[in-house]
Parts: C-alpha cells; structure tokens; sequence
C-alpha cells in the first residue's frame, strides 16, 4: 500500500520554496508514495513544471485570518486519508498543524523551515508555539535553518532533519553560452553577470549594485542580467522595494547595460549565458540560484550567509563573501574577469559539486526517509 503525502503550501509563484515542491514531488519514488499538491492561493504558476499525474488542489485563503482554510484542509485530509501532510511557508504551515489535529486522523504532520536569520512578526511566533506540540517532525534545508527555527518556536533539537534542497541536473546543465546570448541580443564577447532572484529586501540588489559601480570606475565594461519580479501583489514590500532598486541602478553608471527579464520559465537556458552569477543575500535557507548556477557550470559569488559556504568551497568552485563588503565583492567579480584559466576550472568543479551532492534526486530519497519514519 502507497504512503499518501498532501503537500500544502501558500501559494505556487515564482520562489524557492515551490520550486523545491516540484523536484520533490517529480522525485518521489512513485510507486511507494501517492503524492498530491494543496496551494493556499489560486495563484499557481509552477504548477504547470510537476509531473501531469499530481493531483493539485486549491483552497483559496480569502482573507489574512480566513479560518475555513483549516476546516476545508481537514476535510481533504479525511476524503483522501493522507498518512503525511508536509507545509511549506507560514500561512501552510499553522493551516495544516490545525488541519491535521481536526481531521481526527492518524496523520503524520511534518513542518518545514526554508530559511534563517528572519524576523518573525509577534503573532507568528505565537502561532508557532502554540502549535509547536502538534507537529513530529520538521525538515530545515540548512543546518542554520534549523537551529534558527528551534530557538525562534522552542521545539526540540531531536524533531529536526536537515534536507538540502536539490537540482534537477538533466534540465541544468551546461549549454552552448552564445545560444541564448544571440536570442538576448547579448554581444558574444561581452562580460554578462547575473543575478536570479525576486525583487524583495532579502535578496539584496542593492549591495550588488554597489560593488558594480566600483567595478565599473575601474572602466571594465560589463552587463548586469536581472531575472526574477516583484512578489506577486507586491508581497512584504516588494512592490516598494523594486522601485528602489531600479531607482539605484537608473542613477549608476550602468543603468544602460542592465537587462530586466523578468520571471522566466526557461531559466535553465539562461545561467549559461552569463560568465558568472552573484546571490548576495542578508539571508538564504539553501538557495536554489546557486544550485541552479553551478549545476550549468556557472561559477557562484554568494555572501556568506547559512549554509552557503557548504555548498560553495572558497576559491576552489566560486567564492564567498563578507555581506555588504562592497570592495571584496568588486574584487571577485574583477579577479574572475582577469584570470580566464580560473573561471574555466571554477565551472567544471561547480558542476561536479552539484551532481555528487545536491540533485533531486538525493531530496527526494532524504524526504521519503522521514516520510517513513526513518533517521537520515
């Protein structure tokens, strides 16, 4: 008999979060697990990326405190007696620790924690402890992450599993790079750096921008590639956030050599055409841009921020920064256009870093594991 997981998560965009969602159930040994997929919001472009045979379900939460959310999970929970429901994002997870304990079911309830270092408003952490006893388990995809989430929610040490995210390395891979550079009208000698990431605080243009402008009075010529949005409905500020940003760059001295993509669908054909990526996030879980990035063989400079440097070696396969070192940050970036010989190395340890460690793959095989009671 399959074990029936219902995943449920706030919404189906254009994040981490649900990204890991779709390696983790295009993964799942399918003959083992019956797996279904619940979004909290109609707003499900992601959705499009699972395997065609998951269902997906959509209880619309209308409103901040739309407690019906939790009565129509639980009835879910009954009609298709779920043995595991496994919440990804804050609004998922307190709806599905109360789903579960009202479906009066025997229901394994799994939480998760995807990021660290955050501030948790009053009333979310109140939400967490008073439905801390209800969950068994919860799966962190850092070692920061979980300890950030047991000293914010006060659970115990033993209920946490550390589960990097993964990377599909059959769709990130190593392409032609002046492919996508001819469709992007992208000079082919040109110096293209990216930066894949939504348009909120958390990612930290900023700081990028700031060390590109030092790169920049240097009279190295470059192109800065920016894909990712504002969070739908310009979540958390967003909205708010990304007319800064832009604001910042318009007043540089590159603003005409900065390129807006936007949300794309076909990111796997895009990180081959930079030289190289940059992440310099206040704060990450396992970030899937640096996954993604290395799985192409596109070399990663990220802050030195949670679980980062576990992922990336110093030196040897790209490089970690100092957050908000504007001068070290230029330095990298400049060092990696000077020495050729290095880029090239740094691409090809990237890409066998990703394919021994971080694939879909091994998620999927690390989540069953718990699923199913077992220690990693």
């Amino acid at each position: 008999m399959k074990t029936k997981v219902l995943i449920v998560i706030s919404n189906m965009e254009f994040g981490g979060a649900q990204r890991q969602v779709i390696e983790l159930v295009n993964n799942i040994d399918q003959t083992r697990f019956e797996i279904h997929v619940c979004s909290l919001s109609e707003y499900v472009p992601l959705a499009d990326q699972m395997n065609k045979d998951t269902p997906l379900h959509i209880i619309h939460k209308k409103a901040k405190f739309d407690f019906s959310v939790v009565f129509k999970l639980a009835k879910l929970v009954r009609q298709y007696k779920f043995n595991v429901i496994h919440s990804y994002l804050f609004d998922a997870e307190i709806a599905a620790r109360l789903a579960g304990k009202l479906s009066c079911t025997d229901i394994k309830i799994i939480g998760s924690e995807r990021n660290t270092n955050y501030t948790l408003k009053p009333i979310q952490k109140k939400a967490y402890k008073l439905t801390k006893h209800l969950v068994s388990d919860i799966i962190a995809n850092s070692q920061s992450g979980a300890k950030f989430n047991a000293s914010q929610t006060g659970q115990p040490s033993h209920k946490y599993h550390v589960v990097y995210n993964g990377v599909d390395t059959k769709r990130f891979k190593p392409q032609d790079k002046l492919k996508m550079r001819r469709v992007l009208g992208i000079d082919p000698d040109c110096k293209l750096i990216g930066m894949f990431a939504s348009f909120k605080q958390q990612k930290n243009h900023p700081f990028l921008i700031e060390a590109l402008e030092q790169v920049k009075a240097q009279g190295i010529s470059f192109k800065l590639l920016l894909v990712g949005d504002t969070l739908y409905d310009g979540l958390h500020g967003s909205d708010h956030y990304t007319t800064a940003v832009k604001q910042q760059i318009k007043d540089s001295g590159f603003s005409e050599d900065t390129i807006y993509l936007g949300n794309r669908d076909d990111i796997e054909q895009i990180y081959p055409a930079c030289d190289f990526t940059v992440l310099p996030s206040l704060f990450e879980g396992t970030p899937n841009v640096v996954l993604e990035s290395m799985a192409c063989g596109v070399p990663v400079i990220a802050t030195n921020v949670s679980d980062n440097k576990k992922i990336i070696t110093d030196t040897l396969n790209g490089y970690i920064i100092d957050l908000n070192n504007t001068e070290q940050l230029s330095n990298r970036i400049i060092t990696l256009y000077e020495d050729k010989e290095k880029l090239e190395l740094m691409a090809i340890k990237s890409r066998a870093q990703i394919e021994h460690f971080f694939s879909s793959k091994r998620l999927a095989e690390n989540t069953q594991l718990i699923y199913c009671n077992k220690v990693l």
